[in-house]
């Protein structure tokens, strides 16, 4: 016993089924298992787009020598947080 039991099934046109049974016939494999095998490919890419966030070749090693490096000063910044320590809006606990 093979362990699957779910089905899905599918209406398709004419001409998409005629394509899908010919391209399993090239792989030398059931109409089934082609289009089971095609539709898992499809949603592992799907599934991997959407978790987790692309970014470009060598973002982590920008990232980390950013963070390695020596703190700036931003002066109007700085003068924000002078101007919050002096006179906070809120009370502090």
């Amino acid at each position: 016993m093979s362990g699957r039991s779910g089905q899905i099934a599918a209406r398709i046109d004419p001409a998409r089924e005629q394509r899908i049974r010919y391209a399993s016939q090239l792989e030398n494999t059931s109409v089934s298992s082609f289009v089971v095998e095609a539709a898992s490919e499809k949603a592992e890419r799907v599934i991997s787009e959407h978790h987790g966030t692309p970014v470009p070749p060598g973002y982590f090693d920008e990232l980390l020598r950013a963070l390695d490096a020596p703190p700036r000063v931003i002066p109007s910044l700085a003068a924000a947080a002078a101007r919050v320590r002096e006179s906070p809006a809120f009370e502090q606990r």
